[in-house]
């Protein structure tokens, strides 16, 4: 308990930090008048809890009957308008409570070890972890009916249940079919199979038995008819026994998965209503085993929710850089089971996140209804019927308003009919072609023989020699046939060679 020394300076509510900003101001302004210490951490807790509730505890009772009774005439300064209000009712004390009675409070906190002596700062900071943390764990409230030990046990005993069944009937289905193979393909349920083999036993009993109680007239007749025209082999009465025993196993295995079934939705009611609401109960389960603790499932953020149980197609996603997987377990949910495989994704995504909501609302807080779950599955079915529908609205805001479109203009141009188009005949020959892609090739070429040729000449007009042209083959074959000619009219001519 402290008290006040100068009140004037209480007044100015704005500047009264300025009051604390050292224990020496601090101490102008409260004095420590009774300081009492709690016995061990428990009694701190139950003092703290009293105080958070806004309960008065027993030791405070007592400390403010000896302490404050004296100074009854003055006012009582307290943190809480609810305790102050209980402390008035019960000791008939005035008590005050204010934006300056607030500050006071903040100002003492950051003094407080100046304010109450021999207590070292290490010591302090000790208890107060200590204390705050069995103060966190008190308001999670552990309660017998909150433990999700049971529903993770439950669920995964569930699904054993359903390996051993699926085994023992199909050995039942297998054993039996040897003995009556056409039963089989005329009764397709399992349990209803082994009901009808434990009551009747060998096939030649099925004209003389009554199993009206297990199977419809119709299906009865056909049964009938069957074990009379039989092709299965002949078993002996040991062989049925074990057969009737073992189809006993399995009714009684299946009773108690429907009791362990009814017992697993129970519970699930009990410590996550919403959750249940949402996904189902046997999804919610598998969401709860999988992440170890209802708890633990609530520090998960709406993407870990959607993914969970899809963890290995995740990683080899990303791995090979291909497409991530769009759910895991929540894909089991009904919602998601509704949905078009188009919009299985977006709803799946949608759900995680309203599941995310719901479990955190179900593991921390105190309020045990199902209403939030209930509005967040009416809100993803909305949504779900948007999809479906293909209807263009906004989820944003209300809801109702259509998106505005932009309206449609005709825009025409005129386009002018160019008749070059209609021509399909060269306009310039092929060979032109040719001939105009290699002009420039042979330009060069001429341009080079000139070249030569004129060089030639040069060289044999210095060399004072008749420059001699080339002939063609042509040229030569006439020339050659001419002096022929010339040799048989004048054989005494000289002959002249032309190289």
């Amino acid at each position: 308990f402290l008290q006040v020394l100068n009140e004037k300076k209480l007044q100015e509510v704005d500047s009264l930090w300025k009051e604390f900003e050292t224990p020496e101001k601090a101490n102008k302004i409260v004095k420590l008048k009774h300081f009492e210490k709690f016995q061990d951490t428990t009694e701190a807790l139950a003092a703290s809890t009293a105080l958070v509730e806004g309960k008065l505890s027993k030791n405070l009772k007592k400390i403010l009957k000896k302490i404050v009774a004296k100074d009854a005439h003055e006012q009582l300064a307290v943190a809480d308008a609810k305790l102050g209000g209980v402390i008035k009712e019960k000791l008939n004390l005035s008590c005050i409570h204010s934006p300056m009675v607030t500050e006071l409070m903040r100002g003492i906190r950051s003094q407080i070890e100046g304010l109450i002596t021999g207590l070292p700062s290490r010591e302090m900071a000790a208890m107060c972890l200590g204390l705050a943390h069995s103060l966190s764990r008190y308001k999670l409230k552990f309660s017998p009916d909150k433990v999700d030990t049971m529903i993770i046990q439950a669920i995964s005993l569930l699904d054993d249940l359903d390996k051993e069944l699926n085994n023992y009937i199909m050995r039942c289905r297998e054993w039996y079919g040897w003995h009556f193979p056409e039963l089989g393909k005329i009764i397709t349920d399992n349990l209803t199979y082994c009901k009808c083999v434990r009551k009747v036993g060998d096939r030649s009993n099925f004209a003389s038995s009554d199993v009206s109680d297990i199977l419809p007239e119709e299906i009865e007749e056909d049964v009938k008819a069957a074990a009379e025209i039989s092709m299965g082999t002949e078993v002996s009465e040991e062989d049925i026994n074990n057969i009737i025993h073992l189809c006993d196993q399995v009714i009684e295995i299946s009773e108690y998965r429907t009791q362990l079934y009814d017992y697993l939705k129970n519970r699930m009611m009990a410590i996550a209503p919403n959750l249940t609401v949402m996904v189902g109960e046997l999804v919610g389960a598998r969401l709860i085993a999988h992440a170890g603790s209802l708890l633990n499932l609530a520090k998960h953020p709406a993407s870990t929710v959607q993914l969970l149980g899809a963890e290995k197609a995740l990683f080899r996603a990303l791995k090979t850089k291909r497409d991530t997987p769009k759910f895991g377990l929540i894909y089991h949910a009904s919602l998601v089971g509704q949905s078009n495989t188009k919009n299985k994704g977006k709803i799946s995504r949608m759900l995680a996140a309203k599941t995310a909501l719901t479990i955190r609302y179900d593991a921390l807080g105190e309020n045990t209804s199902a209403e939030m779950g209930a509005e967040n599955r009416l809100k993803v079915e909305t949504r779900l019927r948007l999809l479906e529908e293909r209807g263009i609205r906004r989820i944003s805001g209300t809801g109702k308003a259509l998106a505005k479109t932009d309206k449609y203009q005709n825009k025409s141009e005129v386009k002018v009919f160019d008749p070059s188009g209609d021509s399909t005949l060269p306009v310039v020959s092929k060979k032109r072609k040719i001939q105009e892609v290699d002009e420039p090739d042979t330009e060069v070429a001429v341009k080079a023989k000139k070249f030569k040729a004129e060089m030639k000449e040069g060289t044999a007009v210095e060399d004072g020699e008749p420059v001699k042209k080339k002939k063609k083959k042509k040229d030569k074959q006439k020339q050659a046939e001419e002096e022929e000619v010339l040799s048989e009219e004048l054989p005494t001519s000289p002959v002249i060679e032309v190289r």
